[in-house]
């Protein structure tokens, strides 16, 4: 603290030294120094900006008028510069074109002879055009005003027609555009198409079915039903496990969570007759979509499984974990999913191509091969080993 204070009052008798050796002169310029202004504030009047350091002394009162004529006074009798290069009127590079001129088409030589500096041709060698064979003068002469305009939206106006009168004409001999240069282009009618009915399935009924174990009952569809509660698809699923005639279960677009993905992966243990399940298009994250694939290893008989488009993405590492429970899956042949990695994406391929390969060995009936030739049936007996 000592020592702080010391070098304090040391800076201040440096500054009271020096402020005693300043002159008049450079006090008052330290003042100006000093003075908090703001040259760059719009807001204020521009007098007070800047500290007024004018010593000249006024002649008079300010005259806008006088000031003015001043100025132009100055301003015509001061010389101006010379230019470096002299001004001449010569005319340097190609002549002016006008667009209708342009538009036309020229001989070659009469191109030429205009594209020279100062060249000046006469009217009617501009204005000539071209002279085209017989037959197709004789063929835009005798021309309406509908096939020509037909003929210029072909060429390039596309302003004449819609892309649909454009490619029908390109294809056809007919005219299409029937009014002529002062027609206009039409839109194509948009086409209304009726809205999908409602599922008509009746969820009461079909549970009630379900619990009678109906062997009627084998395909249960319950796709776009909103209004119907997560207890009731848990229940669903609860009634499964002793049904035996329900092969394919479709839960598309029914907002199910992972509550009823794991009353489906419970299910999907003890089921052994359902052969489709479909439940794209809900709110399913991680935990309940593992769970179902984790059901797989003791299911035998799921021949097709759909879980794309739910709420949210999945990750890397979930479907790495998809990819090891397919693999150890001898049944399923479809698997519905999009996989955003392209190693779990191969995995399950090969493992559904494995599948199917082994499942069109299986469906061979091998009691129709000749008894003389029994290396036959062994020779399967391995390819089925292998692919196991």
């Amino acid at each position: 603290m000592s020592l702080s204070k010391a070098g304090e009052a040391s800076r201040e008798s440096d500054d009271d030294a020096l402020l005693e050796k300043l002159t008049p002169e450079e006090i008052a310029q330290l003042e100006i120094d000093l003075d908090e202004l703001d040259p760059k504030n719009a807001a204020l009047p521009a007098g007070l900006r800047q500290k007024d350091q004018t010593t000249k002394v006024p002649t008079g009162p300010f005259r806008r008028d006088s000031l003015l004529q001043f100025l132009e006074k100055e301003a015509l009798e001061t010389e101006e510069n010379e230019d470096l290069v002299p001004f001449t009127r010569e005319k340097r590079g190609t002549p002016y074109i006008p667009k209708v001129q342009a538009a036309k088409l020229v001989p070659r030589d009469v191109a030429s002879r205009m594209a020279e500096p100062g060249a000046e041709l006469p009217a009617e060698e501009v204005e000539g055009g071209v002279n085209l064979e017989p037959e197709l003068e004789e063929a835009l002469a005798n021309a309406s005003e509908a096939e020509i305009c037909d003929l210029a939206a072909i060429l390039g106006m596309h302003t004449l027609m819609s892309n649909k009168q454009y490619y029908k004409a390109l294809s056809s001999n007919a005219i299409v555009n029937k009014e002529g240069l002062n027609s206009v282009v039409h839109p194509d009618e948009c086409k209304v198409f009726p809205e999908e009915p409602p599922n008509p399935t009746d969820v009461e009924q079909s549970l009630q079915r379900i619990r009678k174990n109906d062997q009627n009952l084998t395909q249960v569809n319950l796709n776009n039903i909103a209004d119907i509660s997560m207890s009731t698809l848990i229940e669903i699923a609860e009634v499964l496990k002793s049904n035996g005639h329900v092969e394919k279960f479709s839960l598309v677009g029914t907002c199910c969570n992972d509550s009823v993905a794991l009353a489906l992966a419970d299910m999907l243990k003890v089921n052994g007759v359902l052969k489709s399940l479909n439940i794209e298009s809900n709110c399913l994250t991680a935990p309940g979509v593992l769970a179902i694939v984790e059901a797989l290893k003791e299911n035998d008989c799921l021949t097709e499984l759909k879980l794309d488009n739910q709420r949210q993405q999945l990750g890397n590492r979930v479907e790495m974990e998809m990819a090891a429970m397919v693999e150890g899956n001898k049944s399923l042949l479809r698997f519905g999913y999009q996989f955003s990695s392209p190693g779990p994406r191969s995995r399950v391929t090969n493992a559904i191509t494995r599948n199917n390969d082994l499942g069109t060995y299986q469906e061979r009936d091998l009691s129709v091969l000749p008894h003389e030739y029994p290396w036959i049936a062994a020779v399967f007996h391995q390819i089925k080993l292998h692919l196991c």
